[in-house]
């Protein structure tokens, strides 16, 4: 009887050991990338909202949203393309489409008004989409998000972004900063 009992307990710990490793498969360190994206300037996408000045014309001057499509809806110019742009970028390409024509000499400033959401998924108390400012660390978006829930992990959270037109996903840690448009999602504690 106890050679039975034996194997039984053998396959009984063999199963458990399997299924914690298979909870520990999805474990995907953040790429290079993801450290390197909050070195660089900020890059505009959908969302962004948008304070133009363009110095002594008060017609053009005022606040515009990047849509969908990634672009700006400007007076007399039309549609400017502006995701993937840094702001230096954006006034370079308004202020020579000025110049066709319009005005003589166009001085552009470009300024953040609202950045575009980020969004916390899994264990916190109220999961959505929030606004982002600048600095923001994973820890400061889950306190946004009405903190942990009790089931929480709370060492490190999966963080999905996009870097130059590629999605990714990996594991960061709480101190970590994000960047506007990701996609925070804390995971459920094994134990």
């Amino acid at each position: 009887m106890k050679p039975a009992k034996s194997k039984v307990t053998t396959l009984l710990a063999a199963a458990m050991t399997s299924v914690m490793l298979a909870g520990c498969s999805g474990y995907h360190p953040a790429p290079e990338a993801f450290h390197e994206a909050v070195m660089q300037p900020y890059r505009l996408d959908a969302g962004d909202r948008l304070r133009i000045t363009v110095f002594e014309q008060t017609g053009l001057t005022g606040t515009y949203s990047v849509d969908q499509a990634g672009y700006i809806a400007f007076p007399l110019i039309g549609a400017v393309a502006a995701r993937g742009r840094t702001l230096q970028e954006l006034e370079g390409s308004i202020a020579a489409n000025l110049r066709q024509g319009y005005l003589r000499d166009p001085d552009v400033s470009i300024e953040i008004d609202r950045y575009r959401s980020f969004y916390v998924l899994g264990e916190v108390g109220q999961a959505g989409q929030y606004t982002y400012v600048a600095g923001m660390t994973v820890q400061n978006a889950i306190a946004i998000a009405g903190g942990y829930s009790a089931r929480a992990y709370q060492h490190n959270v999966d963080i999905t972004r996009n870097i130059n037109g590629q999605i990714m996903t990996g594991r960061v840690k709480i101190t970590d900063p994000i960047l506007a448009g990701d996609t925070i999602y804390v995971r459920e504690r094994l134990f």
